[in-house]
């Protein structure tokens, strides 16, 4: 059995430290019962994609407790100074989790009193409130807690308001039931986009971020342009529309693409704050760059009640325009500067890039046909995802064989088992992957590929309470 290491760090892009917490999950024993709450996080939300058999608003009331509890969990192992505030700070976690399992346990009779809800259900919907303005005060500090205040006081005291912001009024329950129960509050469109979409597609960009698609964007974008002028700040664009594809969060293409872009902008010539600004404005334009959009592209979908493949189609022009101003921006600015473009000679072949990544545009190309063949979205991100993990725990097997002509036979083989799905179900699926794993305990660099899947699984989670929570607040203070 592997154990978690000591640090309990996650490399690369979670572990940068994004809306004030710091990287990591914290030192010892709290710093492994973080990781795994993450990696528990992640598990159960691909079950409940891959087999759907709760109620969308225990899913929603669930989601909102995991991330109250890593949240609240983080703060107390990277923030908390003394014993006695991360005891609080665990304390608030373990509440907020126990909201979720309330809305769970007690979904159906919840339901049955529905504007009649009891005292312990007033309690339970009040502390869901209290915590998540309390975690977006931590996270974001206080002018948002501040801005989404003033809303939830509205309800209150509206009906006292002069003029046209006028209200009937509404009482303590009512808005507790709302904000706390119902599907227009804290647990609205939002909570059901972040659990049911943007969470499977960030895992399946951060599975495929370690199994190498950053290595092939930036050697294939390096291979494209870098001879261009200005070629260093057209390879960060191109590189960044390239990440967009996978990932629709502009900080995540910042994180996986600037620390390799920013520097070789500065280094020839760039200033750094434009350097920094292509970075910015180009990784942005991932959020609008199909297929996977950021989370505005899926709440846009389940507002207008849309196929997602509709949006899809109806953002690639503007898309393209996006980036094609980014590259007229960096071509003028460079030939104001005067800056050339790199040598071919350091240059790699962006086509040998491809031959020797190409497998991992497979499980893109995957998700493609599923979205555009009618499946939702949730299927095709699970299926993507469930390919991303063969691919990856294929990779030691495949190694491990000594002729080649077996390999190709391997990987035939496990490619027709994987897309019966298609045909199956999932649950063959599911079982090629646990035969993988099995088999990766066994052979040579099969267990460091099952501590890059374990380390995946707890990438995201820890992404989410740094930037999901906040959001929180914001949606639920707009609900009215």
């Amino acid at each position: 059995m592997t154990t978690v290491p000591p640090t309990t760090m996650v490399p690369d892009s979670a572990e940068e430290a994004v809306e004030g917490l710091p990287p990591g999950f914290g030192p010892g024993l709290m710093g492994h019962i973080a990781f795994g709450i993450a990696v528990a996080f992640t598990l159960f939300q691909l079950w409940t994609a891959a087999y759907g058999t709760l109620p969308s608003q225990v899913v929603r009331a669930m989601h909102v407790g995991f991330l109250l509890l890593l949240g609240f969990g983080l703060i107390g192992n990277l923030v908390a100074k003394t014993v006695w505030s991360r005891i609080f700070f665990w304390t608030l976690a373990v509440l907020g989790f126990l909201t979720g399992i309330y809305n769970w346990v007690f979904y159906a009779d919840l339901l049955k009193r529905s504007s009649f809800l009891t005292p312990l259900d007033l309690v339970a919907g009040s502390v869901v409130v209290v915590l998540v303005f309390e975690a977006a005060r931590r996270l974001m500090g206080l002018p948002l807690a501040i801005i989404s205040g003033i809303f939830l006081a509205y309800c209150f005291f509206g009906q006292y308001m002069p003029g046209p912001f006028v209200h009937r009024g509404y009482d303590f329950a009512q808005i507790v039931e709302h904000f706390g129960f119902g599907t227009e509050g804290i647990y609205g469109t939002p909570v059901y986009v972040s659990s049911a979409y943007i969470f499977i597609f960030v895992v399946f960009a951060a599975f495929l971020e370690r199994a190498g698609m950053i290595r092939l964007f930036n050697d294939f974008a390096l291979g494209m342009v870098g001879g261009w002028r200005g070629g260093p700040a057209q390879v960060c664009t191109l590189s960044s529309a390239l990440m967009g594809t996978i990932s629709g969060s502009g900080i995540a293409n910042v994180v996986a693409s600037g620390q390799f872009t920013i520097p070789l902008m500065k280094r020839f010539g760039f200033r750094s704050a434009f350097a920094g600004g292509v970075e910015a404005t180009s990784s942005m334009g991932g959020q609008i760059m199909p297929p996977i959009m950021g989370a505005v592209a899926f709440i846009m979908a389940e507002t207008l009640d849309v196929p997602y493949s509709t949006i899809v189609i109806a953002a690639l022009i503007p898309a393209m325009l996006y980036f094609a101003t980014c590259f007229w921006v960096v071509h003028l600015e460079a030939g104001k500067a005067g800056l050339r473009g790199m040598s071919k000679a350091e240059l790699p072949n962006p086509w040998h890039a491809v031959r020797d990544h190409w497998p991992l545009v497979l499980p893109l190309a995957a998700l493609v046909y599923l979205l555009f063949a009618g499946y939702t979205p949730i299927f095709a991100g699970t299926m993507g995802l469930a390919l991303v993990v063969v691919l990856i725990l294929g990779t030691p097997l495949a190694a491990a064989i000594g002729p080649r002509v077996f390999r190709y036979v391997f990987w035939i083989a496990l490619g027709l088992a994987s897309a019966a799905f298609l045909r199956f179900g999932v649950n063959l699926l599911m079982i090629v992957i646990a035969a993988l794993v099995l088999a990766c305990v066994f052979v040579n660099g099969g267990r460091e590929t099952l501590l890059i899947v374990r380390d995946s699984l707890a990438e995201e989670p820890a992404m989410r309470c740094r930037s999901a929570l906040p959001a929180l607040s914001s949606a639920s203070s707009s609900a009215r």
